[in-house]
């Protein structure tokens, strides 16, 4: 059969099936009715897929699209995964929440009653709140999953559902797969949607104190925030779930000067104010720069719109704004928590910290010399909160992040965290003012007593199946014929997740201890380069995570470290064969 006549079979299914609503049957209608099979053929060509993280589409009536029958097809098969895993229990309960995005109260309310349908006490959020916050109801709560209706920073027409296990962390093995199994049996047809509303509690302001409460004690210095609570802060929630906790949390620690962008402190899924609801997009920045440009601002912070990861802008040596990347954030929190914890003695020999095998190896660098043990994990959060899991109670986990912009400092929530890094970004920001600095030239302070490094990410878009295949061959190509140097430099080391094994330049072979295998391959040079590749899980597209070292004799060498360091970068992708 070809592919438009199984879309128009499919679709037609939807269309005479007793379970779905008027309003899809009709949105179906339309686009069978179109003569451009475009949109038919993009809504109905595959199921949209539960994978370990949950699901993410686009919006719309479908088989590949976001709407309340994939929504619940994966809330009945996840159902059924709790109560075959939790058998024993008298009591299966799982906390729901959602950001600010078109259906996102629907979703979640569509979530809530099948899990009640089903059994299952639910604790619903009465409003939008944060994805960190969900992942703290989890363990407050001692529920045994959540589900969170975002798609984080994507762009407009993009909803997601996120699911969380019961330390609050997002879905690890064997569950994850376990899950997937369970959800790919549903039929529609099985969806229990008829709740049961004795067994849903709306849940709020008494969670909200609590998180709060919480989030205040990780405060390495506050008689720093005493002394410069005047600190002037501009905030963004880009529209999104940060502006119910985050102002909330800056006021709680100390801060009294804060200003947030009015146009942007409105909830709306249309994002109206901006291209792409991005921190990381300078773009996003725009309103909230030209505020601190205004009110002549201390520092700018947005977080996305489930306010779990953090965006910042800061002035440079000649007072303009300019943007920190995620690997100076992380470099930033780090260098700060350790540095202040040994300060104000508060440091123990057990604490550690953790980074992704992809971020910065300056974090290593002052792991080192401060004698902290540092621990390298893969990309995502849910690895850092394994981390966390395996040491509790034995080890004293004091922060973590990525260089995708998502900071942890805390271990009572399981995932990464705008609300406390906000705070705790101000408090960095307070304490470089109490010395007379800004945040900028703490920055360089890491640079000079460190060493300089700078980061770029390479993504290499291939479309489609020959995409794909494309992307395998390449990674076969590089673990086949290594390179032997990037820019005239000898490679001294190749770790290889998929293998975990490192091979040195002599041949020796190590194990790499990790908890899984990954299709990731890393280069070291003897430079201090490191070019990281992995293809996406989840777009069509492979990325080449590059870190070169240089010199920086001082601070006002630092763009001229840069524009060399960017050269060099260039001159490896051609090596890659990528430029």
């Amino acid at each position: 059969m070809e592919l438009i006549d199984q879309v128009k079979a499919t679709a037609k299914q939807w269309i005479d099936g007793p379970v779905y609503d008027e309003k899809t049957k009709a949105e179906v209608k339309a686009l069978l009715d179109n003569p451009d099979t475009t949109a038919l053929v993009d809504a109905f060509y595959q199921t949209l897929e539960f994978g370990t993280g949950g699901l993410r589409g686009i919006m719309g009536a479908g088989t590949n699209r976001m709407n309340i029958y994939t929504v619940g097809a994966a809330t009945q098969g996840l159902a059924n995964y709790l109560k075959m895993n939790f058998k024993d229990r008298s009591e299966i309960s799982v906390v729901v929440g959602h950001d600010c995005r078109n259906n996102s109260r629907l979703f979640a309310e569509t979530v809530a009653d099948i899990f009640s349908a089903n059994g299952i006490k639910v604790y619903l959020f009465e409003d939008m709140r944060p994805t960190p916050e969900v992942s703290f109801a989890i363990r407050h709560l001692k529920c045994q999953a959540g589900v969170n209706i975002t798609a984080s920073h994507n762009p407009r027409e993009y909803n997601g559902y996120k699911a969380y296990w019961e330390d609050g962390a997002q879905v690890l093995a064997p569950h994850d797969k376990g899950i997937i199994n369970e959800v790919n049996k549903v039929q529609h047809t099985d969806i229990k949607f008829k709740g049961n509303k004795s067994l849903i509690t709306i849940i709020g302001e008494e969670v909200d104190k609590v998180y709060l409460d919480q989030i205040q004690t990780i405060s390495i210095d506050p008689a720093v925030i005493a002394r410069q609570k005047d600190l002037n802060i501009v905030y963004t929630p880009i529209h999104g779930t940060g502006m119910t906790m985050i102002p909330r949390s800056l006021k709680q620690w100390g801060f009294t000067n804060v200003n947030c962008v009015k146009e942007q402190m409105v909830k709306s899924g249309d994002f109206p104010t901006v291209v792409s609801p991005n921190p990381e997009n300078a773009e996003a920045l725009t309103l909230a720069i030209k505020l601190a440009k205004e009110t002549n601002a201390d520092i700018v912070m947005a977080s996305d719109p489930d306010a779990d990861r953090v965006g910042m802008a800061c002035k440079d040596d000649k007072g303009e704004w300019v943007l920190i990347n995620g690997n100076q954030t992380c470099l930033l929190f780090l260098y700060y928590i350790i540095k202040n914890r040994i300060a104000q003695g508060k440091m123990q020999p057990n604490d550690f910290i953790v980074k992704t095998i992809v971020t910065t190896e300056l974090v290593t660098a002052i792991a080192a010399k401060n004698k902290i043990e540092m621990r390298d994990c893969y990309t995502g959060f849910k690895w850092i909160a394994n981390e966390i899991r395996i040491s509790e109670g034995k080890q004293k986990y004091i922060g973590g992040g990525e260089e995708s912009y998502g900071f942890l400092a805390q271990d009572f929530v399981r995932d990464k965290d705008a609300v406390s890094a906000c705070s705790l970004l101000a408090e960095i920001c307070a304490w470089a003012k109490d010395q007379g600095k800004t945040l900028y030239e703490v920055l360089m302070d890491i640079y000079l007593e460190y060493g300089f490094s700078y980061n770029k990410t390479i993504n290499v878009v291939k479309p489609g199946k020959s995409g794909a295949d494309e992307i395998k061959a390449m990674m076969e190509n590089y673990r086949k014929n290594a390179p032997k140097s990037l820019d005239g430099s000898k490679i001294i080391k190749i770790k290889d997740f998929k293998s975990l094994e490192a091979k040195d330049a002599a041949g020796k072979v190590e194990k790499l201890v990790m908890p899984e295998t990954s299709n990731v391959l890393q280069f070291y040079c003897e430079d201090g380069t490191k070019v990281s590749v992995r293809p996406s899980g989840t777009e069509p597209k492979i990325k080449f995570y590059v870190e070169a070292t240089g010199k920086m004799a001082n601070a006002a060498d630092y763009l001229n470290a840069v524009a060399a360091a960017d050269k060099k970068v260039d001159n490896i992708a051609k090596d890659l064969g990528i430029a």
